[in-house]
């Protein structure tokens, strides 16, 4: 009797769960509906066109963004509350070289939102997989996934070369990561997670983790698409041409702006896409970087692994972020 009435009462959490966050996504998107109609209007009512351009990418960004984002929290709710972490540990090699990029691998087919991936991967290491393979995983689950890639189609139609070169950078970022960790990682830097109490799991873990990620990614999507209109706008050509008349220093800073603005990877193609004034192999960094390297990501990981380690951990995987985009971009942009 006990065991049914739990189960009803997952189920009731579960669902009251995916209400709120269907109900809130269809909320910002009538929000951004409705200020995309009034913004123009109110614009033109104050003479200021530039309010107007601003309306139409924040809600050009958000409408599109917003069905992705909930379609990969789901996704991402249902790996961690119903797949056992014994999964992974049973599918990698025992040898750490193989485990890497099968590891790496498996994020193509196991994806999750760079916030989940983080306790992920911890949960992954407390139970025996080495570090190096689930560092890899915690790399390439946000940024390759099933998802992330049809967003980038949508956000760059016509353009498949951008989506293979998203998959290809991001991959080769994991991979080598991963190798890096396991040839020249140190154990003190590393500060093994802890259980403190039994990982929930089921249909309330579920309802949880959506309500959480969606709530949490949403807010930042929001925040990156009034980020990215701002910068579209404010900033002045003569300032932006400066910096997209050189490969290097645009590449370099939309890779610094993926680590600022925090936004989903579920949602970043379509913050790339609108930055029409850089090049393709910035527009890629922006997209390999951000799910990897990011402020919330930094905290996430030095409050589970310890700050010694986010720090290395995030300053070098940025370095190879941006290294394997510009090459990727020499070769396919």
């Amino acid at each position: 009797m006990e065991s049914r009435r739990s189960v009803v009462d997952g189920v009731r959490v579960a669902v009251r769960a995916l209400v709120y966050a269907v109900v809130g996504g269809a909320a910002l998107i009538a929000i951004a509906t409705v200020a995309s109609v009034l913004g123009p209007t109110l614009a033109l009512d104050l003479y200021t066109p530039p309010v107007a351009a601003w309306w139409t990418v924040f809600t050009a960004i958000t409408v599109q963004g917003v069905p992705f984002l909930l379609l990969g929290t789901v996704v991402s709710a249902a790996i961690g509350a119903f797949v056992p972490e014994k999964v992974f540990s049973r599918l990698l090699p025992r040898n750490q070289a193989l485990a890497v990029p099968v590891a790496g691998a498996a994020g193509v087919v196991l994806p999750g939102c760079e916030c989940a991936s983080v306790p992920v991967a911890g949960s992954l290491m407390r139970r025996g997989v080495a570090p190096a393979a689930a560092l890899a995983f915690l790399l390439s689950a946000p940024a390759i996934n099933p998802v992330v890639l049809v967003a980038t189609s949508i956000a760059f139609p016509g353009q498949p070369e951008m989506v293979l070169g998203r998959l290809v950078a991001s991959l080769a970022t994991a991979v080598v990561m991963g190798w890096l960790w396991a040839r020249f990682g140190k154990e003190e830097w590393l500060r093994p997670p802890q259980r403190h109490a039994p990982e929930a799991r089921g249909v309330k873990a579920f309802g949880a983790g959506l309500q959480h990620d969606f709530l949490h990614a949403g807010g930042f999507l929001v925040l990156g698409a009034a980020a990215a209109a701002t910068f579209n706008i404010v900033v002045p050509r003569s300032v932006l041409d400066l910096f997209t008349g050189s490969a290097w220093l645009s590449v370099l800073l939309l890779a610094v702006l993926a680590v600022v603005l925090c936004v989903c990877s579920e949602a970043d193609a379509f913050v790339a896409a609108s930055l029409s004034g850089f090049s393709p192999t910035a527009r890629l960094a922006f997209m390999v970087v951000g799910p990897m390297v990011d402020l919330k990501l930094i905290a996430l990981q030095a409050g589970t692994f310890g700050r010694a380690f986010a720090v290395r951990f995030s300053a070098v995987t940025w370095v190879v972020a941006v290294v394997s985009s510009v090459l990727v971009g020499w070769w396919l942009l």
